[in-house]
């Protein structure tokens, strides 16, 4: 049986584009993307923290270090710059492999500067 599981996400990233006319996706950070273990191209979910959107796209890529987090085409319709956003990307992937599996979880700060890199999540408290 194939399950699907988080692979990578960035947590807390600041909205720095909204570009309406531009090709459709999500340009993120170069860095970013190696980071999170993301792909140009690949397919990604948008999690709006300041509005409630939730919507997909993909992954295209941003100049290295620049902390851009661009969203593109209809996409500039869910956010405004400045939001803050969950970039979250998802695997399919066996129970045997998911067992030893560990996501690349990116968190960023207000000026989308990493704070920390991590694959796991805390138990959350009662």
């Amino acid at each position: 049986m194939q399950i699907t599981l988080l692979k990578g996400k960035l947590h807390m990233a600041k909205v720095t584009q909204a570009e309406l006319w531009y090709d459709g996706s999500c340009a993120i950070d170069e860095e970013f993307v190696k980071l999170a273990g993301l792909r140009e191209f690949e397919q990604i979910e948008i999690y709006n923290v300041d509005n409630g959107e939730r919507f997909s796209t993909y992954v295209i890529l941003a100049e290295a270090g620049s902390r851009t987090i661009s969203m593109n085409g209809a996409a500039a319709r869910k956010v405004q710059v400045g939001d803050r956003v969950i970039i979250a990307a998802y695997s399919q992937m066996s129970e045997a492999e998911a067992d030893s599996f560990k996501p690349r979880l990116v968190y960023l700060d207000k000026d989308n500067a990493v704070e920390r890199t991590t694959n796991t999540i805390p138990v959350q408290a009662a």
